[in-house]
């Protein structure tokens, strides 16, 4: 197998472009990212949605996505796995120019969803559950999320307001960034003190959904100075329904997920620099930290207050906002996680940029817990 590198990238404002097509959106990235990596034409495509067939009704987006470029002939999949979707595919692409099938790839995800009413938009992020045994019931994504925030607190004795900082330092890091749909700051309080999306899981604790789209050129390394290449890529899944799982603050298949990335690569937690975690709640990127094994359990809200996690080191998190201040495209979600990723590890990072960074981890989240990719990109 060959080693891959990111040769592009492209993405767009994550916003309300009610102006603008999926295929406007898709092409603006893709565009950016082919120019970006200068490299000629992708010999395949690859596009990561979640809720095309709902919101716009419309499937088959691998063709309708490569017609858009003006490169109908290239063979184009259409990749779904809830928000993790845009990982899921990046990661199918890898594995193309990694077997030698292709040399280069065009990975690319975008969702649209302010075609959708908030009724619409509640019913389309409640979809990667069960329907028939979860969803059924009425209980909202955010719902589930409440349930695990208030078991979490009651076993570990953690305060709302430390798990609430993690919100507090994406919208200090997301402050200013040119592609954040909320790029400013908020308060503690402020956070606190606004509606009950589910007790006790607050609205300014939960990502907004918006429009958007990331690209990304992917070829064999060519092994230069400061290649950005993919050290570790992994996958893992989990029972689907959170009541049949033997613990729902741990998440096992980020778990398995992360191991088996750290091993891939040959590093160790300390050794990451960088981390995009899949911060849809506050609740749910603390637990991701703490099952990627950056902080002890029931310790991972101290990455964000100060105090020392005491396992796997303090990374930079969510340096361009996360999901809940970049904003959460949901299918795009994980592809703008591997875009701000490369960004970083290549110096072109902007405000946002940090020291030097040699090793970044994505990871995303599809459903509350149950598919799981994590990515570990290296500069060479």
């Amino acid at each position: 197998m060959r080693s891959v590198s990111i040769a592009g990238v492209g993405l767009t404002q994550v916003s309300e472009h009610w102006e603008r097509s999926l295929a406007d959106l898709f092409v603006e990235a893709a565009v950016k990212a082919i120019e970006d990596a200068g490299v000629g034409d992708p010999e395949a495509v690859y596009v990561a949605n979640s809720g095309s067939s709902y919101i716009q009704g419309q499937l088959n987006l691998g063709a309708m996505m490569a017609d858009a470029l003006g490169k109908a002939g290239t063979p184009a999949f259409t990749v779904e796995a809830g928000a993790a979707s845009g990982a899921v595919a990046f990661h199918e692409g890898v594995k193309a120019v990694a077997s030698g099938l292709y040399d280069i790839v065009l990975v690319g995800g975008v969702e649209k969803v302010s075609d959708a009413s908030p009724e619409e938009i509640a019913c389309f992020l409640s979809m990667p559950e069960d329907q028939e045994y979860t969803a059924y019931t009425g209980i909202t994504n955010f719902g589930l999320n409440a349930l695990i925030y208030r078991h979490y607190m009651e076993r570990f004795g953690v305060r709302q307001e430390d798990i609430a900082m993690l919100a507090v330092r994406c919208h200090e890091h997301a402050e200013g960034c040119p592609h954040a749909m909320y790029p400013f700051k908020l308060s503690l309080e402020r956070i606190l003190s606004s509606p009950m999306e589910a007790d006790p899981l607050h609205i300014l604790e939960c990502s907004g959904t918006g429009d958007g789209a990331a690209a990304v050129i992917i070829q064999p390394s060519k092994g230069v100075d400061g290649e950005v290449e993919v050290a570790a890529y992994s996958l893992s899944t989990d029972l689907t329904h959170i009541t049949e799982r033997p613990d729902i603050v741990t998440f096992e298949a980020v778990k398995r997920a992360s191991e088996k990335a750290f091993r891939m690569a040959g590093i160790s937690r300390r050794d990451v620099d960088v981390v995009e975690i899949h911060d849809e709640t506050t609740i749910t990127g603390i637990i991701s930290l703490e099952d990627m094994g950056f902080a002890e359990k029931g310790k991972g809200a101290t990455l964000f207050t100060g105090q020392e996690p005491a396992a796997g080191g303090k990374p930079h998190v969510n340096t361009f906002g996360g999901l809940k201040a970049r904003g959460n495209p949901v299918g795009a979600t994980g592809l703008y996680q591997i875009v701000e990723i490369a960004m970083q590890l290549e110096g072109e990072a902007g405000r946002c940029q940090v020291d030097k960074p040699e090793f970044g981890l994505a990871q995303s989240l599809g459903g509350l817990g149950s598919t799981c990719a994590i990515t570990i990109l290296r500069r060479h």
